[in-house]
This record gives C-alpha cells, sequence and structure tokens, in this order.
C-alpha cells in the first residue's frame, strides 16, 4: 500500500505541476484558487484513470497503471472542462498529452534506473577486477 500512496502523490504532482506551468506561461497567476479551478478536472481525471486501471495494485507499472493515470487525465480532464465552460483548444489537448505522458509515463519508466542505481550506491564500492 505505501507505494500505491507514493505513487499517487507523484501523479498529483505531475498534474499539479502542468498546471502552475500552463498557468504561469499564460499569466493567470498562480493563487490557490486559481489552480485548484484548472486542477480539479484534471485530477478528477487522475482518480478515474487509477480506479479504470486499478493503479494500486502495480502502481509503478507502464501498463496499465501509467497508461491509465495519463489517458484518465487527459480524456476525463478534458471531458469536465467542456462541461465546467473552460477551454479545450486542440493545441492544449496535444500540449496535455505531451506533458502528462512525458511525466506520468516518464517517472515510471525511470523509476527501475533510479532504484538500481540508490541499491549500487547503499551496497558500497565494489572491488576492482582482477
Amino acid at each position: 500500500m505505501r507505494s500505491a500512496a507514493w505513487a499517487a502523490v507523484a501523479d498529483v504532482c505531475c498534474v499539479l505541476l502542468f498546471v502552475v506551468i500552463g498557468r504561469a506561461s499564460h499569466s493567470k497567476g498562480e493563487t490557490v484558487a486559481g489552480v485548484a479551478s484548472t486542477a480539479w478536472p484534471f485530477l478528477a481525471g487522475l482518480a478515474v484513470g487509477w480506479l479504470a486501471a486499478c493503479a494500486w495494485r502495480r502502481p509503478t507499472s507502464i501498463l496499465p497503471s501509467g497508461a491509465g493515470a495519463w489517458l484518465g487525465t487527459v480524456a476525463v480532464g478534458m471531458a469536465a472542462r467542456v462541461l465546467a465552460g473552460q477551454g479545450t483548444a486542440f493545441a492544449f489537448i496535444l500540449v496535455a498529452l505531451a506533458f502528462l505522458g512525458l511525466f506520468l509515463l516518464g517517472w515510471r519508466l525511470a523509476l527501475p534506473g533510479w532504484r538500481l542505481a540508490r541499491r549500487s550506491r547503499l551496497a558500497g564500492p565494489r572491488p576492482p577486477l582482477p
């Protein structure tokens, strides 16, 4: 369960980073209310993606967890934005797909290498080969 909690936190941080960078690039400001109003559709999509993929079972896997998180975040997030009267320009959908795909799948792709490096560092220096 601990890895599921860490994975959920990592995914939420990726979505919030997407929102904060997007708001900053459009000079919307970073008020808590502004970030919340932009983030909620994507966070709801992330939750739906996690549920659809049963991501808590294998939270660090690319399939189905990472793909479910990514596609759920974008698809449900964009649909919720339409229902809430927020914009969904085609270019925005492409940017969301690219950014969220890079980050939601990226940390999962990088995790095995990070674990290996950490394990090697904890094991200490290796003796030289003869």
